[in-house]
C-alpha cells in the first residue's frame, strides 16, 4: 500500500517531468555555472568557523503542509524571509514542492534577491535535474530524504551537490537510516520525528537517535516545535539546530519568536556542557 511520502514522490516527478519539458537540463547546467557561488550552509550552522554553543535556527517559509492543512498566506515570501534573517535564522528553508506544499521555485527566486542568508531548497530530491535547479535558483543547500532513495542515489546525489558548492541536509526517522546516512559520510544529518505513514509526531523518539549521530555531524531537529518547551527539549537532547515552519509562520512576529527559540536553545545547550 503506498505511504504518504509515495504519493507525494509521485506528484514531484509528474510536476518534475514538465518543468523537464521547458528547461532542459543543458539549460540549467548552464544557469547554475553562472550564478553566483554557495554560501557555506556547513560553516553557519556549526563547522569549524561557527560556535556549537548556541542553538542554530533554520526556519521555513512554508504555506501549508499534508498533516495541518493551510497554516498561512504568505503573498510575500520576501518580507518574511527579511524578519527571519533580521532574527537571527542561520538558515532560511523555502518549500518548493507544489502540490501538498503550496512552494515554488518563484519563492526560492523571491527570497534569494531579498537576503544573503544561506537558503535551504526544501523539496523532495528524486533526481539530479532537482540538484542543478536549485543551484541555478540559487540554493545553497538542498534536502535529501533517506526513506526516499537508494544508497547509490544518496551517494551520487551528495556528490553531485557538493561539486557545485552546496551542503546537504540528509533526514533521517530511524536508526537504520541514521546508519545509512552516516555510511553515505553526511557532515549535517537531520532526525524528523513525524512518521512518514500516519504523519503523527512523536518527540520522544528524538533523543534516543541523536544519540546515534556521530559527534563531528551536525545535528538537525526537524518537525514537531510549537513553543520554547520544545525547542530547549531538542537542544537539551543533542540538537544543534532545529528547523521551524508553522510556529514562525503562524506567528505574529516571527523575528521575536526566533530570538526567542535562540535564547531558548542556548540555555539548553549551556546546561547540558
Amino acid at each position: 500500500m503506498p505511504t504518504v511520502l509515495d504519493d507525494i514522490n509521485a506528484g514531484v516527478r509528474e510536476d518534475m517531468e514538465a518543468r523537464k519539458r521547458l528547461v532542459s537540463l543543458a539549460e540549467l547546467k548552464d544557469r547554475a555555472q553562472a550564478a553566483p557561488p554557495a554560501h557555506d550552509a556547513w560553516a553557519v550552522l556549526g563547522g569549524p568557523s561557527a560556535s556549537r554553543d548556541e542553538l542554530k535556527v533554520i526556519a521555513e517559509i512554508k504555506r501549508r503542509s499534508p498533516s495541518k492543512g493551510d497554516l498561512a498566506a504568505i503573498g510575500d515570501p520576501a518580507s518574511l524571509a527579511r524578519q527571519y534573517a533580521d532574527g537571527g535564522a542561520s538558515v532560511i528553508s523555502v518549500l518548493t514542492e507544489q502540490r501538498r506544499f503550496n512552494g515554488s521555485l518563484a519563492d526560492l527566486d523571491a527570497v534569494r534577491a531579498a537576503v544573503d542568508t544561506p537558503l535551504l531548497r526544501k523539496d523532495f530530491t528524486l533526481d539530479e535535474y532537482q540538484i542543478w535547479e536549485a543551484r541555478a535558483h540559487g540554493a545553497d543547500l538542498i534536502l535529501l530524504i533517506v526513506a526516499a532513495l537508494s544508497d547509490a542515489q544518496l551517494a551520487e546525489f551528495s556528490a553531485l551537490s557538493h561539486e557545485l558548492g552546496m551542503n546537504v541536509l540528509v533526514e533521517t526517522h530511524t536508526e537504520e537510516e541514521i546508519e545509512r546516512a552516516i555510511a553515505a559520510e553526511a557532515r549535517i544529518i537531520g532526525v524528523n520525528v513525524r512518521n512518514l505513514k500516519t504523519l503523527d509526531v512523536d518527540r520522544s523518539v528524538f533523543a534516543s537517535l541523536a544519540g546515534k549521530i556521530p559527534a563531528g555531524a551536525l545535528v538537525v531537529a526537524e518537525s514537531g516545535v510549537r513553543d520554547v518547551d520544545d525547542v530547549r527539549h531538542y537542544a537539551a537532547s543533542g540538537a544543534n539546530a532545529v528547523l521551524v515552519g508553522e510556529a514562525l509562520v503562524s506567528h505574529s512576529t516571527p523575528r521575536d519568536r526566533i530570538a526567542e527559540f535562540k535564547a531558548a536553545g542556548a540555555a539548553a545547550i549551556a546546561a547540558r556542557a
